[in-house]
Order: C-alpha cells, then structure tokens, then sequence
C-alpha cells in the first residue's frame, strides 16, 4: 500500500525545463536510499484484520474528536521493493461494520445521513500509483469509492519494517494517512452549532495501520 508528504519546503522559482531533471535526481537519490531489505517484500500481502485498523478520526462539535474503524473489509497488495513504482492495493470494505463505539451513532453513520449502506454497502480505495519519497517513505495515489462516487486521493505511507512471527507467519508493517473533505463524496449531513461552526467536521482523518501478512 496498502494507504502525502509531512515535510514542507520552501518554493523556489526555477526553469521550466529544469524540473524534470530534479524529478529524476530525487528519484535517483531515493533509490540509493532504498532498504535493502525492502527487496526481499517484494510479493503479494494481505492484511491481518485482528492486528491492523482502518480507522478515521473527525471532529465533534468543534472541540473533541471521534474516532471509529471499519471491521470487515478485503484486500489485495503487492509490494515491489526493487521497483516501489510497481506496488498497489486495494480495499473493498463493508461500511455496515462501522464501529465508533456508540450503537446510536453508528446506526446514523450507516444510515441515509451519512454511508447510505443500503444502497451503497461497500467502499472501496484502489491505488493508481505509488512515489518512494524517501528511504521508507511512500506516496501512494489512487481512487477512492464512497456512495458511488470516486475521487482520488493521496496517502502517506510509512514502512515501519518486518519480521517472521512465532507462528511461521512474515510480517511487514505500514502506517497510511490522509485527510478528505466528506462533502466531495456527498457526505454533507450536518448540523451548525449556535455559536458558529458545525456539530461534525467536514475534514476527516482515514488511518490505516497495517499489519501484513505475505500471501502463499
């Protein structure tokens, strides 16, 4: 994944012709810095539900933060750690197994309001790239489905490294982030609060952590 870049730097103006020739020195310096560890991934995955999270995080009524993950979901990676250009995911998750901790909310979040799950069970991220931006730093871009509508998005992934588990099992793991405006996905339900602001935050937070199991 599987899932953008936290550092911020300073603009410069420069050549147009000149940027395709930074791209490829970013490029070649990335994969001088790749793990050499990171070759020996390179394969199919998937993720082991009971040790990983989907998860989101949004704002309520301006001064808490509700937190909640999807329990039952599908998926397919491969890692490419030769070529991480060459990696991709994907999610197929069934938005009814919205978990947020409180039955009431999650029966409106489920409902016409928010997920519609009736008439659209399932969402879906599909990847359509992937940037190593630094040793074990990745960009992956790709589609997002949520109540029939798709978008792309850009994720922040981190590989947080592997190890062969007591049982036999090989295990990598990554950290995703990304922040989405729901109202681009026709999540617009809100209510405003009096002294301005709105009862839930348009901006959510999607966190996938990721422990991945390689696939025989």
């Amino acid at each position: 994944m599987g899932i953008f870049s936290r550092r911020q730097t300073a603009t410069v103006e420069q050549p147009a012709a000149a940027a395709p020739e930074r791209f490829a020195a970013r490029s070649a310096t990335a994969a001088a810095t790749l793990d050499p560890a990171l070759r020996e991934l390179t394969g199919h995955w998937t993720i082991d539900r009971p040790h990983s999270r989907i998860g989101f995080s949004v704002r309520h009524a301006m001064v808490t933060t509700v937190r909640g993950a999807f329990t039952d979901y599908d998926s397919r990676l491969y890692f490419d750690g030769a070529s991480p250009g060459d990696s991709r995911a994907e999610l197929v998750i069934r938005v009814a197994s919205v978990d947020t901790g409180v039955e009431q909310r999650d029966a409106h979040l489920v409902g016409k309001d928010f997920f519609d799950a009736r008439r659209h069970p399932e969402m879906t991220f599909r990847s359509t790239s992937t940037t190593q931006e630094s040793g074990e730093s990745f960009r992956m871009t790709g589609d997002l489905t949520i109540r029939g509508t798709t978008r792309p998005v850009e994720l922040q992934l981190d590989y947080l490294g592997s190890v062969v588990d007591p049982f036999g099992y090989e295990r990598a793991g990554f950290d995703g982030t990304t922040t989405i405006d729901r109202r681009d996905w026709g999540l617009v339900y809100n209510q405003r609060l009096e002294a301005g602001g709105s009862m839930v935050s348009e901006k959510v937070r999607l966190q996938f952590d990721i422990s991945a199991i390689r696939s025989s």
